[in-house]
């Protein structure tokens, strides 16, 4: 009996050494995993386990591993060999949500881990409606939706956070509301959640409300709070909001970051204050490139290119690599200002770094290259994009309507209708197909495509669509029918369409439809040196003399001046500006020669063109 319990010892003594060294030997391989760096590490580790037959309390640790490293296959293997539990699923469902992306097999494996009787928990949820929401796909989100909160786990604030954002996501805000307003307790993150959804879907009036409520709950914004509604206060135009932001960030002393910094800078471009925004931009130690995009975006949308274009040179000479957001805001200042070295430059540039065929970048080069007068490159631009959307279809309709070349245009309208199923004419591709009818004098085709735009498409016209019917019926000499057109008008119509038709008026000599239409544009546009001197010219046409002084004496007393014209252009990659009346530029003398000789030469010829006649003017303004 004694010698049975001494080896009964002896044997238990052993096997907690042999206990104690496996524990060990496994601490060893935790510690070894942490410290790879690639995938053939991790594999040599697994292979120790293998030879050791190694058991790890938790072999999910070597699967999260595997994951961190984004080593796809060697996941989906390892995980088929290893016990079923919700740990195992949660670390591959979000593998598949955050590492590799790919959402529609995060959903698989959701569904799987169901089917085998494994119970979703707080840690599956989250990733499941992030999945929901890159998809867009509001409806299983729903359902995943009932089933948190029958299972009561709408009390998790990552569950609910993230049920929030994918409702915003599928910009289903009335849900993501409805959720916030659910919760019993609300952190930042919740707040932050359904602001960046107000602001992010153009809610920007919603955004500032519930930022105003988060204040006075007490809680303080951070970041992100922060740079969600300095995006709204940009699409409103809230300055007075938008200063605060940057006050507060300032005493707080909170770091003036790459984000916190370019949303300032985008707020203010939004509202104009360019000053304000390039005094954060110089104020900014650090400039990333989402910073410089912010600068030079805001130039360009602001029209200010030749800034855009030195603030471009600038960024090249700083270091920070173009991209393609950087590339797009450039290529709209090219086409501005007709800048076409810079633009094919940038069209290079994209080739060389793999953007080309990228939707917006080469949707851009088209424009800028229709703009600049290169309708050949636009095209071929245009029809080497492996993928087209709306913009691209409705660039190029407009580059040919642009170039006078209607029946191209009309083609492509075509083309996009057989060609192109994912991409459908919008109130865009209306105003480019109408502006061809326009150019090619096209009335009757001009009335068909006015007209289905209703019929086929169901879109409503805009006073844009009816700008273009206007003009078209203008310059077939109908201007009582454009009056009556613009009179039937469900809109107010704006001082381009009024003009179109003044136009005309002034080309037909109608001085009775013309009156009318300069009361209109007088209202409209009291300051506009224009409208005083195409009237004064129909007057002038008529004989009516006292009427056309009387325009130009109008003209004095509101204080109205004719801007001066302005023209560029581009010799050897540097920008020249030419304004009207300007004599101090560089060989003004030699300019004015060739004119003149130009003037003699056309007034020599017999069938001089009624616009030449004009030309007398044009040089005294030069």
């Amino acid at each position: 009996m004694i010698f049975r319990t001494s080896i009964s010892r002896h044997f238990a003594a052993q096997s907690r050494r042999t206990n104690r060294l496996e524990r060990g030997f496994i601490s060893q391989l935790l510690v070894l995993l942490k410290q790879c760096k690639s995938t053939r590490s991790v594999q040599q580790v697994h292979t120790q386990m293998l030879i050791h037959s190694v058991q790890m309390p938790m072999p999910n640790y070597l699967l999260s591993k595997i994951i961190e490293l984004k080593d796809f296959s060697y996941s989906t293997i390892f995980f088929a060999q290893i016990p079923i539990n919700s740990y195992a699923f949660n670390v591959m469902i979000r593998g598949f949500a955050t590492t590799w992306q790919k959402f529609d097999l995060a959903l698989e494996f959701f569904v799987k881990m169901k089917s085998l009787g494994v119970k979703p928990d707080n840690f599956t949820y989250p990733f499941v409606f992030v999945s929901c929401g890159n998809l867009l796909t509001s409806r299983i989100g729903s359902l995943v939706h009932c089933e948190v909160v029958k299972s009561g786990m709408l009390l998790d604030f990552h569950v609910v956070h993230s049920l929030i954002t994918m409702y915003s996501r599928c910009r289903e805000m009335g849900f993501a509301r409805r959720a916030f307003d659910e919760m019993s307790e609300r952190d930042s993150v919740s707040w932050n959640s359904i602001i960046s959804g107000y602001s992010r879907l153009g809610f920007a009036r919603e955004a500032v409300e519930m930022f105003g409520e988060m204040r006075e709950g007490g809680l303080e914004p951070d970041e992100m709070t922060l740079v969600s509604v300095l995006g709204a206060c940009g699409d409103l135009g809230d300055l007075n909001l938008g200063r605060w932001i940057e006050d507060y960030v300032m005493e707080k002393g909170l770091e003036l970051n790459s984000y916190t910094g370019s949303a300032l800078i985008n707020m203010y471009g939004k509202c104009g204050e360019l000053e304000s925004a390039r005094k954060v931009f110089n104020n900014m130690k650090r400039k990333e490139v989402v910073t410089w995009n912010a600068m030079i975006t805001g130039y360009a949308q602001n029209g200010q290119s030749d800034e855009t274009l030195l603030l471009f040179d600038a960024m090249k000479e700083a270091g920070p690599e173009p991209n393609e957001i950087t590339l797009i805001a450039v290529l709209s200042a090219c086409a501005s200002i007709g800048a076409l070295d810079l633009g094919k430059w940038i069209d290079e540039y994209a080739t060389k770094r793999g953007l080309q065929h990228n939707i917006y970048v080469a949707t851009a080069l088209v424009d800028m290259y229709s703009k600049c007068g290169n309708l050949e490159y636009a095209s071929r631009v245009f029809e080497n994009m492996p993928q087209k959307n709306e913009v691209s279809w409705n660039t190029m309709i407009s580059a040919h309507a642009l170039h006078g070349r209607a029946e191209e245009a009309l083609a492509l309208f075509q083309r996009m209708l057989v060609e192109e199923k994912a991409a459908c004419p919008d109130d865009i591709t209306f105003v480019g197909v109408l502006s061809a009818c326009v150019h090619a004098g096209l009335l009757e085709e001009g009335r068909q495509f006015f007209n289905s735009m209703t019929s086929t498409f169901g879109l409503t016209p805009k006073v844009e669509h009816y700008s273009c019917m206007v003009d078209l019926l203008s310059r077939a000499g109908r201007v009582y029918e454009a009056w009556d057109f613009i009179q039937k008008m469900p809109q107010k119509p704006d001082e381009i369409l009024l003009g179109a038709l003044l136009g005309a008026c002034q080309k037909v000599k109608n001085v009775d439809i013309g009156e009318r239409v300069v009361q209109l544009l007088l209202e409209m546009e009291p300051l506009n040196s224009g409208n005083y001197v195409i009237s004064s010219k129909i007057y002038a046409d008529m004989r009516r003399w006292d009427d056309c002084a009387r325009m130009r004496v109008l003209m004095k007393q509101k204080g109205v001046t004719k801007t001066p014209g302005c023209s560029w252009i581009e010799m050897d990659g540097h920008l020249r500006e030419f304004h009207a009346g300007d004599l101090l530029v560089e060989d003004a003398a030699e300019v004015h020669q060739v004119l003149d000789m130009l003037y003699e030469d056309m007034t020599v010829e017999d069938n001089i063109d009624e616009d030449l006649l004009y030309i007398d003017c044009q040089i005294e303004d030069v």
